[in-house]
């Protein structure tokens, strides 16, 4: 098979990285790719949003299966161009896609399908959007509905901090116009957990869960990021909890997408909040997560090629997937500044070195060659330095290890990745 992976990520270079080992794999390409992904993929100069010029390659290089990374792609239409073309493709179309494009599409989905969540509201009026604030009171989380790179959310503890994310993201527009209409929600207590399930329009099959680090600072301090660090298995997420959570959550919203006309198909990620046992969903996202995906990777057994074929094939039914027992880590290494604004270009040193420690493997996130080859940082997250193990400690003591060996002064990471499976 000929591949496409769309998008420049850690989750790219993970998937890629995995299809890589395939044996049914006779061309890989990766557009736009990084300074990392070009080592397992052919990069290609084709921005993840450039629909168009996505399925003229995939044409007329007669690409056999494309798979989208990021959300953004798939919400301008790129399934649909690609399917009107012919083209097998792994991810939701464009309708289905609004379940990470519209939070509050997400929300009305979730709720007409009984799927166990959070109250919430939905304003595109700001005084309205206040007054619900205010008669519901705080903690209360306010979101733009539209898509604003994993940042457009707010988890308010106060009411004047609620009351100033909405005017912050309605009436300042920061996030653009993915605050032209705002869903506000109840704030939900408990452990979070990532889980993944692949879906082919009718029924879905169990990924895993894991645990990721939103929070820029140790001991989950300091802003909101796209993900510090994550590791799998979580401790919280039983088997148990797997299978509540695909009869609570996954198939009822596979099945309540297929009646209203938008089957979905692709990887559902379910965003989860448990508390005694329980899962709640916090949110759907259409994509892998990243960094989830570097360790669901990295514990995958089985061929991913073909699994991923058959869900856009919609023929999953009796498809399992084998995993190691083994656990994995990643540990984000970003650029100083981040989230906010960070220098780029800097040059990375020690990878190789870093890349040598037992069990690691360097995915990159926001990398490219400078005009001499070195690699440089070019976003915010740059690295996800991921490593394996018997059991989270010896995982965690190889991924550190890694990331001390990297020369890369203006780079910093968590150094608590996984304290709640260690503190368990």
């Amino acid at each position: 098979m000929k591949v496409l992976v769309v998008g420049g990520g850690g989750r790219e270079h993970a998937l890629c990285w995995k299809i890589k080992q395939s044996p049914l794999l006779s061309r890989l390409w990766c557009a736009p790719g990084n300074a990392g992904i070009e080592s397992v993929a052919e990069c290609v100069a084709i921005g993840a949003e450039d629909v168009a010029g996505l399925v003229a390659f995939a044409k007329t290089n007669a690409v056999d299966l494309v798979i989208a990374g990021p959300e953004a792609p798939l919400v301008l239409g790129l399934a649909d161009r690609l399917k009107e073309e012919g083209i097998r493709v792994f991810g939701p179309t464009q309708a289905a896609a609004l379940l990470e494009g519209s939070k509050g599409f997400m929300k009305d989905v979730v709720w007409q399908a009984k799927i166990p969540t959070a109250w919430y509201g939905r304003f595109t009026d700001i005084e309205a959007a206040k007054a619900f604030v205010r008669e519901k009171g705080a903690p209360i989380v306010v979101k733009t509905d539209g898509l604003a790179a994993g940042k457009g959310v707010v988890v308010a503890m106060s009411l004047d901090e609620a009351l100033k994310a909405v005017d912050d993201m309605m009436g300042d527009k920061v996030f653009g116009a993915a605050g032209d209409e705002l869903v506000i929600e109840e704030f939900l207590d408990g452990e979070e957990a990532s889980f993944f399930a692949l879906c082919d329009g009718a029924t879905a099959i169990p990924l895993i869960a894991a645990q990721d680090h939103k929070r820029v600072g140790d001991g989950d301090t300091g802003p909101n990021t796209g993900g510090m660090g994550a590791y799998s298995p979580a401790p919280v997420f039983t088997d148990a909890l797997c299978d509540q959570v695909m009869e609570t959550c996954i198939l009822p919203a596979v099945r309540q997408m297929a009646q209203m006309g938008k089957p979905y198909t692709g990887v559902l990620f379910a965003g989860l909040m448990i508390k005694d046992g329980q899962a709640k969903l916090l949110e759907f996202n259409v994509r892998f997560g990243d960094p989830e995906c570097q360790v669901l990777m990295a514990r995958l057994k089985s061929d991913l090629l073909p699994v991923l074929a058959a869900a856009a094939d919609g023929k999953l039914d009796g498809i399992r997937l084998e995993w190691s027992d083994e656990c994995a880590l990643v540990v984000v290494m970003a650029a100083q500044g981040y989230p906010g604004s960070y220098q780029k270009n800097t040059v990375i040193g020690g990878l190789d070195a870093a890349g040598q420690v037992e069990g690691v493997t360097i995915f990159h996130a926001g990398t490219a060659r400078d005009g001499s080859g070195q690699v440089v940082a070019t976003g915010g997250r740059v690295l996800g330095v991921t490593a394996i193990g018997t059991d989270v400690a010896t995982a965690r003591e190889r991924a550190y290890l890694a990331v001390d060996a990297l020369d890369w002064p203006q780079g910093f990471c968590r150094r608590d990745i996984a304290w709640r499976a260690l503190a368990r």
